[in-house]
């Protein structure tokens, strides 16, 4: 931990026992979290006003997704596939293959400050070799593919506030990057932003708060790390669970008792998938979904502004 950062621990909030608990995401509009568990292939669904959860099944694997600017739909980054998920009947619209003939899945994704949706894939080889890549799905639904490194584990896809700055990552480099991004797409300037230093664990998901810092999961690692504009460690979140794989800001926070909407509540997802018998035995909160209130506030999440056709 960096000399003069804060930290705190993380509470269950739902004992899901997700196998691949991933996909944090906040519905301002809604007042809901969603998450997804991967290899169960279902998508959760989560409301702070009653406590209640629910889950839809998903065609095959969903490995992450994104709010649409129409609130019926979902963008779902299925394992080989993007497509629309309709909230209300259940039912699935393709858009385009992803990386067809090749022993890859899609994996970590965010949309931009200008609505479209940014996200990576990963080699389901198990050599974790540099064979995936970076994509942008763009508003008239054309896919491109970004001029990035490509990875092996594609995650920590965020942006800081203003849209200017794009972070990402290869979680095996046990280091995460930042590029300068475009309003119109064009991204230059790659570089590091931060490396882990600490003994164990890989960056996974992240989310930016209004401040422009950087929140990350950090699987294997029992913590959530957050870095400032500067790659800067700040603060940390301790999480009782060895593997938290996602995060997102939302609200209202747990306990307030003037019901204000601050977007200060942390939550975060984990999985038990790679735990042999006897450590998942030992970590029996994982799959769980975890929460802390921060000092901090967080921005809304972008919408995907494609529409089906």
């Amino acid at each position: 931990m960096t000399a003069g950062a804060r930290n705190q621990q993380a509470a269950l909030l739902l004992d899901t026992k997700c196998e691949l608990g991933e996909g944090a995401t906040w519905c301002a509009r809604s007042g809901r979290f969603y998450w997804t568990d991967i290899e169960g292939a279902r998508l959760w669904r989560y409301d702070p006003a009653d406590g209640r959860s629910d889950s839809f099944s998903m065609p095959e694997r969903l490995a992450t997704f994104a709010l649409c600017a129409n609130p019926r739909y979902l963008l779902v980054g299925l394992a080989s596939q993007l497509a629309f998920f309709d909230l209300e009947t259940g039912g699935t619209q393709r858009i385009v293959d992803i990386e067809p003939g090749i022993n890859t899945r899609v994996n970590d994704g965010r949309c931009d400050r200008e609505g479209r949706f940014v996200f990576g894939t990963k080699d389901e080889s198990g050599r974790l070799q540099p064979v995936a890549g970076f994509y942008r799905l763009n508003r008239d639904l054309s896919l491109e593919r970004l001029p990035l490194p490509a990875p092996a584990i594609s995650n920590s896809i965020a942006f800081s506030p203003d849209g200017a700055t794009m972070y990402y990552c290869d979680s095996p480099t046990r280091e995460i990057r930042a590029c300068d991004y475009r309003a119109d797409g064009g991204i230059a300037n790659d570089r590091v932003f931060t490396r882990l230093t600490d003994a164990t664990g890989i960056p996974d998901g992240s989310t930016v708060d209004s401040d422009g810092g950087l929140w990350n999961a950090q699987w294997g690692g029992a913590r959530v790390v957050r870095y400032g504009p500067d790659g800067v460690e700040t603060e940390r979140v301790d999480v009782p669970t060895a593997q938290p794989s996602c995060v997102a800001l939302g609200g209202p926070a747990l306990g307030r008792a003037d019901g204000d909407v601050q977007l200060d509540t942390l939550y975060i997802t984990s999985a038990y998938a790679e735990l042999d018998a006897a450590a998942r035995a030992a970590d029996t909160l994982a799959g769980g979904v975890f929460v802390a209130t921060l000092a901090r506030r967080g921005v809304p999440e972008p919408v995907f502004q494609g529409a089906p056709v």
